[in-house]
């Protein structure tokens, strides 16, 4: 990995979100020279810190999973996680609330949610979850190694036998078809699809291979980090100074460039040689870096977007649990409404109180509370929406449902109002956050590759293996071996 006599690697990473900090981890975990280089004055990218009136508010990811995927950033570099970071597991992951008025806590104990769904809609369901769980555990057993924790080279990366034993899964059937064959009860199936919603297809478009998404959350289990999300960009932060990394902040770069054995990246500040370069950005983005629109595979299909409400709850919520999924009548006929670009007519959406994880987080009394709607993204259809009209109209909407769903929102403090003109204001193509939809043709080695030269690489969520914090942790990882392993 010496680019000459004596010299360690010299590598620059563009980007100091989770992806950024996870390639840096490992780049200096090989012996490189690292510098982490950030368009805003601090760092977490997706996942900010964001603070105010005593109250720590979420504007990022909140449901983090396979946390094993972030221990091996620590243990990359000698360290245990659990000396930097605090995790607390939820039990319930989730619970479902269901249009019918109906509860269902789901817990990610498989004895213990076998009991719950029989008294929730009988044996034969439980029967159902227990061949479920069987399924998509083998599942995950064949994709981890072999399709997302791995560097993928085209097509060729596909001729092997978990292929097929992936097709026996029913891997490359609908995601819809694959849970209705263990649950008959409508809620069940709503309840074990959601998840395609992370990777922006509706379920019955989606492919069964998705169905481990739910392996991750509702069976391996979802943690909290003490202090809030931002609380793991922190850490690595920490960490990775501590190992030798360098980083400057409020610094964007306006190009990279191929300059003899390696690049120039200029910034505001002058252009400097580096012998590595990963670019932690959407690929739109990147191709404009490079000045160089054919170094990016065109995306078809964004994901679609959401309006997120993020505020401080100075008087504190009622009930109980952390993370909410308020399901309208119609999981699918939801989605459908934002694949053809028109907010959801009767929404399904998320809620999360992490106060009632980590009371810390707000004054005393107080709860944060973050809502998360579902919306088109700015492509097709969902491109002539104009949501500064809407915005108004928009959070009026929300917050009826709101509070018919039990939430008391009348007094908020710190509101933060993100619709997708605030995403593409960010800087994210198409105004979604989720990046290119998980399509067949967008997903595994078909998805933008992480190579994009030699000792050039695209980590985050646009790239390999694709959308979610165990993701794009991966995908530093990842990019980290594409610029080590080339001589």
């Amino acid at each position: 990995m010496r680019p000459g006599a004596g010299r360690p690697l010299r590598a620059v990473v563009v980007g100091a979100g989770l992806s950024g900090l996870s390639a840096a981890a490992h780049l200096r975990a090989a012996g490189a020279d690292v510098t982490v280089i950030e368009a805003e004055t601090t760092p977490g990218g997706r996942c900010p810190d964001v603070t105010t009136e005593g109250f720590r508010l979420e504007l990022g990811p909140t449901v983090l999973t396979e946390t094993q995927q972030l221990a091996t950033v620590f243990e990359a570099l000698g360290e245990s996680m659990s000396e930097w970071l605090g995790l607390v597991p939820l039990d319930p992951a989730y619970t479902a609330h269901f249009a019918d008025g109906s509860l269902l806590p789901m817990h990610t104990d498989p004895a213990r949610m076998h009991t719950v769904i029989a008294d929730f809609a009988g044996a034969r369901e439980a029967a159902g979850y227990d061949r479920f769980v069987r399924r998509v555990r083998r599942m995950y057993d064949v994709e981890m190694p072999h399709f997302i924790d791995r560097n993928l080279d085209g097509t060729a990366s596909l001729i092997r036998p978990s292929v097929l034993r992936l097709a026996a899964l029913r891997g490359f059937g609908r995601l819809d078809a694959l849970v209705a064959s263990h649950f008959r009860d409508e809620r069940l199936r709503q309840a074990f699809s959601f998840q395609s919603l992370y990777v922006g297809v509706p379920p019955d478009r989606a492919l069964g291979m998705f169905a481990v998404v739910a392996a991750m959350d509702l069976v391996h289990g979802v943690s909290y980090p003490v202090g809030g999300m931002h609380a793991i960009v922190r850490a690595l932060v920490e960490v990775t100074q501590r190992h030798g990394v360098g980083f400057r902040f409020g610094e964007p770069v306006s190009a990279v460039r191929p300059a003899g054995s390696g690049y120039d990246v200029t910034t505001a500040h002058g252009t400097e040689h580096a012998d590595a370069v990963v670019l932690t950005c959407e690929p739109p983005v990147a191709a404009t870096l490079l000045g160089d629109p054919a170094a990016i595979r065109p995306v078809a299909t964004p994901s679609p977007s959401c309006v997120l409400l993020a505020a401080g709850i100075p008087s504190g919520l009622p009930g109980s649990g952390h993370h909410h999924v308020h399901f309208g009548g119609s999981l699918i006929g939801a989605l459908h409404d934002l694949t053809a670009g028109r907010p959801m007519r009767d929404p399904s959406f998320l809620v999360s109180v992490p106060t009632r994880t980590d009371p810390g987080l707000a004054p005393p009394g107080g709860d944060v509370l973050y809502a998360l709607f579902p919306a088109p993204a700015r492509h097709g259809a969902g491109a002539g929406i104009d949501w500064q009209r809407l915005r108004g109209p928009y959070r009026h909407h929300l917050l009826r449902r709101l509070s018919t769903a039990g939430y008391a929102v009348s007094t908020l403090v710190g509101e933060h109002l993100l619709t997708p003109v605030d995403w593409a204001e960010r800087g994210m193509p198409w105004g979604t956050p989720f990046s290119a939809a998980h399509t067949f043709r967008q997903s595994g080695p078909f998805r933008q590759p992480n190579r994009l030269g030699p000792r050039l690489a695209l980590a985050g969520s646009g790239t390999t293996p694709g959308i979610g914090v165990p993701m794009v942790l991966i995908s530093g990882r990842l990019a980290a071996e594409r610029v080590l392993a080339h001589e």
